[in-house]
């Protein structure tokens, strides 16, 4: 897949999906905090295919 996420992107993904994910892990929020590791896996792959089904791109470089 083609990398469809930009830096800026990339790290606001990152860091609300560490923050989900942190938080469900030490139950302080409910079962709902596990969908943080979709952000996550997204910023770390680099691409969302919710993006690519759209046609976004928020990365710099264009193909």
């Amino acid at each position: 897949m083609k990398t469809n996420i930009g830096s800026m992107d990339r790290m606001f993904r990152l860091v609300i999906g560490v923050a989900l994910v942190g938080l469900a892990a030490t139950d302080m929020v409910g079962w709902w905090g596990w969908i943080g590791a979709v952000p996550l896996l997204t910023a770390l792959f680099g691409t969302c295919p919710l993006y690519s089904m759209l046609g976004i791109n928020t990365c710099g470089v264009r193909p």
